[in-house]
C-alpha cells in the first residue's frame, strides 16, 4: 500500500479519541479468543475477556458482548464424531449452557449480572423481531445487566459456515446504535498478509481511504472462511458506513479494552465514513 493511501495523523488521533469516548460498545469475541488448541473452552481466556469487559463497565460504559465459543464448549463435553454442520449445531446446544455458566461465574467476580440472548440474522432483518430484540437489550442495559449475544446455531448455520459471529456483531452494533465495535481475535490486528505464514506481513494501523487496498490484501491472504479476517474487515466497514469507528485487536493483548478507552494505539482502527478521509 502506498504512502498516499495512509490515514492522516489528525484523523487517526480524532478517531482514537472518539473510540475512547464511546458510551455504548459492542465487543465481539471470536472462537479462537475463547478456546484452546484442541478447540475446547479455555477458562483462562474467558476470564481474561471478562476482566477486559469489566474495565469498560467500571468506566461507566454500556457493553453488549457478542460471544462465540458454544461449539468449542460442547466439543469438550461430548465424545462423538464431529466435522459436519449438523454436528456443530448439536455441539452448540450442549456447549451454550456451559458457556453461560462460565460467564456467570466469571462476571460474579465483579458483582455483575449477565443475560443470554440467542438470535439469528433473520431476527435482526425482521422489523418486528428486531424491535423486540432492541427493547430487550435496552432494558437489560438500564438494569445494569450485561447482554451476552450468540447466534442460535441450532436453527441457523450462516455464522457456523462463515463469519464466526462477525456479520451478526456488526448488524447488532448498527441496530442498537453503538458508538464503537471492537472485534477481538487471536491476531493483534489486520495485516498486509497472513502473519502466521508470511514473515513480511506488516500490521495496518488504520483503515480509511485505503479500505479498497486493505480489502484486496486480506482477501488475497485469507486461507479460510470460518472466523477469517475477511468478514471481520467487512463487519468493521459496515459499522463505519453508519458513522461509528471500529477496532480489530488481539484478545490476548494486556488490558486491550482499557487501552482503547485511553485512546492508545491498539490493533487496527477503522475510521467512520464521512467523506473527508474516505473514498
Amino acid at each position: 500500500m502506498s504512502d498516499s493511501e495512509a490515514v492522516p495523523d489528525e484523523a487517526l488521533v480524532q478517531t482514537r479519541e472518539r473510540a475512547a469516548g464511546a458510551e455504548r460498545v459492542v465487543v465481539k469475541a471470536g472462537t479462537n479468543s475463547l478456546t484452546d488448541a484442541e478447540s475446547n473452552l479455555d477458562d483462562g481466556k474467558l476470564d481474561k475477556l471478562v476482566d477486559d469487559v469489566a474495565d469498560l463497565l467500571e468506566r461507566g460504559k454500556e457493553v453488549i458482548l457478542v460471544s462465540s465459543g458454544a461449539i468449542g464448549a460442547g466439543q469438550g463435553r461430548v465424545d462423538a464424531e464431529t466435522g459436519t454442520v449438523e454436528a456443530s449445531q448439536a455441539l452448540s446446544t450442549v456447549g451454550q449452557s456451559l458457556l453461560m455458566q462460565r460467564y456467570t461465574e466469571s462476571f460474579e467476580r465483579y458483582d455483575r449480572k449477565i443475560a443470554q440472548i440467542l438470535i439469528t440474522q433473520t431476527d435482526l432483518d425482521d422489523p418486528e423481531r428486531f424491535t423486540n430484540f432492541r427493547n430487550t437489550v435496552e432494558t437489560l442495559l438500564d438494569w445494569g445487566v450485561v447482554p451476552i449475544v450468540n447466534e442460535n446455531d441450532a436453527v441457523a448455520i450462516e455464522e457456523i459456515q462463515i463469519g464466526d459471529n462477525d456479520m451478526l456483531s456488526s448488524s447488532i452494533a448498527v441496530g442498537v446504535e453503538a458508538d464503537l465495535l471492537v472485534t477481538l481475535t487471536d491476531v493483534d490486528g489486520v495485516y498486509t498478509g497472513n502473519p502466521k505464514g508470511d514473515p513480511d506481513a506488516r500490521k495496518i494501523e488504520a483503515v480509511g481511504r485505503n479500505y479498497g487496498a486493505v480489502q484486496k490484501a486480506v482477501e488475497a491472504s485469507s486461507t479460510d472462511g470460518f472466523g477469517g479476517i475477511v468478514t471481520k474487515v467487512e463487519g468493521a466497514r459496515t459499522v463505519n458506513e453508519h458513522g461509528a469507528p471500529a477496532v480489530i485487536a488481539g484478545s490476548a493483548e494486556p488490558d486491550v479494552l482499557e487501552r482503547i478507552a485511553r485512546a492508545e494505539p491498539v490493533g487496527t482502527i477503522f475510521l467512520p465514513v464521512n467523506g473527508e478521509y474516505d473514498d
